[in-house]
């Protein structure tokens, strides 16, 4: 069993966890002579970079305040204090995370998240290191959750992590917040929340004055098991490892007291053990492994439902997942804004209407088996809300599509997906002042195979591709815009079931990062060969 069960055995952790970049430590050479390229990898490689921008940060004073600094050995959280900073005020233009690691020896890809205030900031997952070592870190934006960093909270961080005599890497971080004085750029939610657990299950209170509600959801399918690689999974009667009832199809929902408030499609995530080959991944990670980004619903429509001052309740899930199996862990935060002119707003919920998802898989089996699946989703919410300026209605459309083609031959030996998923979003609101809109498109392709060879040789080829289109209208007029395209490809091959040093690993990767627009633009790319950093280029 090739990827399904090989790539799943890399990922032992059970209990997991804007933009963010892992660079190399400072003074790290930009790139490698083609002389310097090894003919194999080795005992030491470059530290792991991303092609991804920097957080931009303002040229104001700043403040920093450490939330952690630890060694994971074990799945024992790491539990901490954070006060706010002293000499920064409490309005920042900006509040960036920063998480920077270190490990040596052998370990598996590991995952992790960061709590303050029971609001989740980061999820996270860890480089497979070299025996001789290698650093990294990752920034965030931050800012949004400024509310909950105004107050003194308890900090809980975890990557869960085995250490014994075979895999001895001992995880070393340290998580800080790096506070900038000034107004931000666009106003910072007055309130971040978190659910409430309660015998009937998970519940939120918002404030009665909520006139835009946002929530994220850090939705991440783990484990090491099957749900790991949802997007391989099939029903019967197809002879293939990983099962699920209708297939991979997974779509992440919530609900708010039963009511269908949103879907997304799951970005599908690969870290540094996946696809049955960590030399892919030594150097550059897939797009968001650092960084997972969390799904966002906006729940303004049920604003006027929300607002009558008594617990809601609220429910995330994942479709597709088979009854009773775990591997998807989905915590949510909630964003409020409030009316600053007005202690109560009413308003109602107006539509709330969903398509029957579309799911078919279609197996084809022969000498290379095959499952061909499409499959869809649509809703539609709408609600207005009574503000301290006048009636505003707030309509969100969502579209959701998924094609894949799976495809194996007898033991798995050669498996292989080509698959797309959108996520395509309109959120409309009419009222006060000119009407607004917001679309989003998100696009997610995943196309690659691994192969293993009669003499052991694994190999494998991946493309994956993370894109984005958004376009902000006023009165039907543009007035921003921006486009992403981060792609990453690679090409990587070793010798199974023999020592480390008869591996004869080989491999390069490629990563572009482009997004351009309305506020500018970014476009990087790197490329590698045994470990080697052999191309940094910027276009913009």
């Amino acid at each position: 069993m090739v990827m399904s069960m090989l790539a799943g055995a890399t990922l032992l952790a059970s209990t997991i966890l804007g933009t963010g970049t892992a660079t190399a430590r400072p003074g790290a050479p930009a790139a490698a002579q083609a002389a310097d390229v090894p003919a194999e990898f080795g005992t030491d490689w470059h530290d792991p970079v991303t092609a991804a921008p920097p957080v931009d940060r303002p040229h104001t004073k700043s403040c920093q305040v450490t939330l952690a600094e630890t060694q994971f050995r074990d799945f024992t959280p790491y539990r901490g204090a954070y006060t706010p900073p002293r000499d920064c005020g409490d309005r920042w233009s900006k509040v960036v995370l920063r998480l920077d690691g270190k490990v040596k020896g052998r370990q598996y890809d590991r995952l992790g998240y960061l709590h303050v205030g029971g609001v989740e900031i980061l999820r996270t997952s860890t480089p497979e290191p070299s025996p001789d070592g290698i650093e990294w870190h990752v920034e965030k934006d931050v800012t949004r959750y400024s509310d909950t960093f105004r107050s003194p909270h308890d900090v809980e961080m975890l990557i869960g992590n085995v250490v014994d005599d075979t895999y001895t890497g001992v995880i070393d971080v340290k998580a800080t917040l790096t506070f900038y004085k000034g107004r931000p750029e666009t106003a910072a939610p007055d309130r971040v929340l978190t659910l409430t657990d309660t015998p009937d299950g998970t519940t939120l209170t918002t404030p009665r004055n909520s006139e835009r509600v946002v929530a994220e959801v850090y939705a991440t399918g783990s484990g090491g098991g099957c749900e790991e690689f949802w997007y391989l999974t099939v029903a019967d009667p197809a002879s293939y490892s990983c099962k699920a009832d209708h297939g991979p199809y997974r779509e992440v929902q919530i609900k708010v007291d039963g009511r269908l408030a949103g879907i997304a499609a799951p970005f599908p995530n690969v870290w540094t053990g996946g696809w049955s080959n960590p030399f892919l991944w030594y150097v550059v990670p897939a797009p968001g492994a650092f960084d997972v980004r969390p799904l966002q619903y906006d729940l303004t429509p049920f604003a006027g439902l929300l607002n009558d001052g008594r617990p809601h309740r609220v429910e995330v899930s994942v479709v597709g997942v088979p009854a009773g199996q775990s591997g998807w862990s989905v915590p949510v935060n909630v964003l409020v804004w409030q009316d600053a002119h007005r202690a109560r707003v009413t308003g109602g919920l107006t539509e709330d209407t969903a398509t029957d998802i579309a799911d078919t898989s279609t197996y084809t089996p022969g000498p290379e088996n095959r499952v061909d699946t499409r499959a869809g989703h649509r809703l539609t919410v709408s609600g207005y809300l009574d503000t301290s300026h006048g009636r505003v209605t707030t309509t969100v459309t969502r579209t959701l599509a998924n094609t894949s083609a799976h495809r194996w031959t007898e033991g798995e030996n050669t498996d292989g997906l080509d698959a797309t998923w959108t996520d395509d979003e309109t959120v409309g609101v009419r009222g006060h002042g000119p009407e607004r809109s917001t679309h989003t498109r998100r696009t997610y392709t995943m196309n690659g195979a691994t192969t293993l060879g009669t003499d052991d040789r694994l190999r494998t080829v991946l493309t994956l591709g993370d894109r984005a289109a958004v376009v902000e209208r006023r009165d039907g007029r543009r007035t921003a815009w921006s486009r992403l395209d981060d792609t990453y490809t690679g090409d990587a091959s070793y010798t199974v079931n023999v020592p480390r040093d008869q591996r004869h690993a080989v491999g390069t990767s490629r990563e572009r990062y482009r997004v351009h627009g309305s506020a500018g633009c970014h476009d990087r790319e790197l490329a590698t060969a045994q470990g080697a950093l052999t191309e940094d280029r910027s276009r913009c």
